[in-house]
C-alpha cells in the first residue's frame, strides 16, 4: 500500500491540498524563527514535504504508525525527520514542543494535540468535504462523508482548540483505475469493500475517470484555559474517506 500511495502522490494528484497546507502554514508562522512542523498521520511525509519546501526555514517531523512509510518519510527531505507513532496514544513529543501541528486525513486526539503545541502553535486539519470523490462513490460503493463531519470536529475539539479560520480546496483529477483503486484503498471504505468486488466495480470504469477532490483545511489555536497535564483517555475517531 505504501508503494501504491506514493505512485499516486508522485503522479501529483493531491498537491493543491499540498499547496493549501504550504500557504495557510506560511502566513500563520511569518514571524517565527525556525519553527517545528510536525504532521500526525502524515504518512510517507509527502503533506509535509511541500510544507517544508515553501517555508524555507522551518524543520519538520513526520509521525505515522507504519514503519515502512516513516522510513520513507524520514528521507523525504532533508529538513524532515520521521518517527513510528500511533495516534491513539501518547505522541513521542516534549509538552509545548510544536509550532504546528498537521493532520490530513488521520485520526485526532485534542488532547494530546493541546499538549505538544506550543500555548501560541496552530493545529491544521484537512477534511473531506461532502462532494470528495464524487464521482466514485456510487459506482465502487463507497461510504458517504458524515453530513456531520463539521460538527463533529468541532465538538472532538472542544474544550482544547478554538476555530481561527478555514477554506475549502476543490479541483478535479483525472484518475486511472490504478488511481481509482488507491485514493479507495486510502480511505475507510477498503474496510467495507471486498477486493474482489472492488477490482470487478474498478474495471467498469471509464480511463481516465474525472474525479472531484473537495477538502477543507481548517485553522485552530489552542485556547488558554485548556488542561495539557495529560491526554484524554479512550480513541480517537477515525477520518473520513480520503
Amino acid at each position: 500500500m505504501v508503494a501504491d500511495r506514493l505512485r499516486f502522490q508522485h503522479a501529483g494528484h493531491y498537491d493543491a491540498i499540498g499547496r493549501a497546507l504550504a500557504d495557510t502554514l506560511d502566513r500563520q508562522l511569518s514571524d517565527r524563527p525556525d519553527p517545528l512542523i510536525a504532521d500526525v498521520g502524515g504518512g510517507t511525509g509527502h503533506y509535509l514535504t511541500q510544507v517544508l519546501t515553501a517555508l524555507p526555514d522551518a524543520v519538520g517531523l513526520t509521525l505515522d504508525v507504519s514503519k515502512f512509510a516513516a522510513r520513507r518519510a524520514a528521507r523525504a527531505h532533508p529538513r524532515g525527520g520521521a518517527v513510528t507513532a500511533d495516534a491513539w496514544r501518547a505522541l513521542p513529543l516534549r509538552t509545548g514542543a510544536v509550532d504546528a501541528l498537521l493532520n490530513v486525513f488521520a485520526p485526532r486526539a485534542a488532547a494530546e494535540f493541546r499538549r505538544v503545541l506550543r500555548p501560541d502553535g496552530v493545529l491544521v486539519l484537512v477534511t473531506p468535504a461532502p462532494d470528495h470523490l464524487a464521482e466514485l462513490r456510487a459506482p465502487l460503493g463507497l461510504l458517504d462523508v458524515d453530513p456531520r463531519k463539521d460538527e463533529r470536529l468541532a465538538e472532538g475539539l472542544h474544550g482544547h482548540f478554538a476555530p481561527a479560520g478555514e477554506r475549502e480546496v476543490r479541483f478535479t483529477m483525472d484518475l486511472t483505475r490504478d488511481d481509482a483503486t488507491t485514493v479507495v484503498g486510502m480511505g475507510p471504505s477498503a474496510r467495507h469493500i471486498a477486493s474482489d468486488d472492488l477490482r470487478a466495480r474498478v474495471r467498469a470504469l471509464p480511463e481516465p475517470t474525472p474525479v472531484t477532490a473537495s477538502v477543507r483545511v481548517h485553522v485552530y489555536r489552542p485556547r488558554e484555559d485548556s488542561d495539557t497535564a495529560a491526554p484524554r483517555r479512550g480513541r480517537p475517531r477515525a477520518e473520513d474517506p480520503a
